[in-house]
């Protein structure tokens, strides 16, 4: 089935068990939720979008020319693009989310989502399971993490509040990295900059394992009993915090890393 949309209207669906959505310009909310799959489009200006429900149930909302392989190197200027979305689809689809300028807010899935950005910002609240994120400037915020999550970006921030990670792994250039985390007796945080400053809030009584590393730029921990160790062109704070297990690795080049004291749990 195929429905192509160039004015405000609503679509409802039997089933959908993936989600592919692909936007330019304008705002996007991708929602779990048990009711009925929804697709609300509020606003859109000439440019059509392209709306496909094939025998899988995979659903997919784009513009026909704007792939998900290309989306980050799109150079097209916004013009026409802009769109207001809201889709409502079960927690338990599979979701991609690919924005260039738009701002996106995905909540409530939770089993494997994927979102992209050029330069909008998206915020991920309440999303669980395997989570990997890829923007050029476009900033990510993660409320309520769960799983996994895998940040790659060039100038983009990187923010989780409330996160309780099994994984999280986080690559930036220049963005900032600031992490409030409770971890898992297993959980791995692995955070690396070359610029960007980083700041992780640890409980006040974890049980971790913790390195920090940068070759110019400045280490502080709140914590007690982190070494320092110093050798040309190297800065190194290491320590176990607590009974250790969890581990938490923070590298960078230039930027300021911070391990700051939180709450006990």
């Amino acid at each position: 089935m195929e429905w192509t949309i160039d004015e405000p209207r609503q679509l409802t669906f039997d089933e959908v068990r993936e989600l592919n959505v692909r936007t330019v310009a304008g705002r996007l909310n991708v929602l779990a939720s048990d009711a009925t799959p929804t697709l609300h489009v509020a606003e859109i200006d000439s440019a059509p979008l392209i709306v496909t429900l094939d025998d899988e149930g995979t659903l997919t909302v784009a513009y026909q020319d704007l792939t998900w392989d290309g989306l980050l190197s799109w150079l097209k200027p916004s013009g026409p693009r802009h769109c207001d979305l809201t889709i409502t689809v079960p927690s338990g689809c599979q979701v991609s989310v690919g924005v260039v300028s738009a701002h996106a807010v995905v909540t409530g899935f939770t089993r494997k989502t994927r979102v992209k950005s050029v330069a909008g910002d998206i915020v991920l609240d309440g999303v669980s399971g395997d989570v990997s994120a890829e923007t050029v400037s476009g900033a990510l915020e993660s409320r309520a993490m769960e799983g996994d999550l895998s940040f790659t970006s060039i100038s983009g921030d990187l923010t989780v509040a409330g996160g309780t990670p099994r994984r999280l792994k986080a690559k930036t250039v220049s963005g900032r990295i600031t992490a409030d985390l409770r971890l898992r007796p297993t959980g791995h945080v692995t955070v690396n900059t070359v610029s960007g400053d980083s700041l992780i809030r640890l409980p006040h009584n974890v049980d971790a394992d913790v390195t920090m590393r940068s070759t110019v730029g400045e280490l502080n921990s709140s914590f007690e009993g982190l070494d320092h160790i110093g050798k040309p062109g190297s800065r190194t704070m290491r320590g176990r915090l607590g009974g250790g297990m969890a581990q938490v690795s923070a590298n960078s080049v230039s930027g300021r890393v911070a391990l700051i004291k939180g709450e006990k749990e």
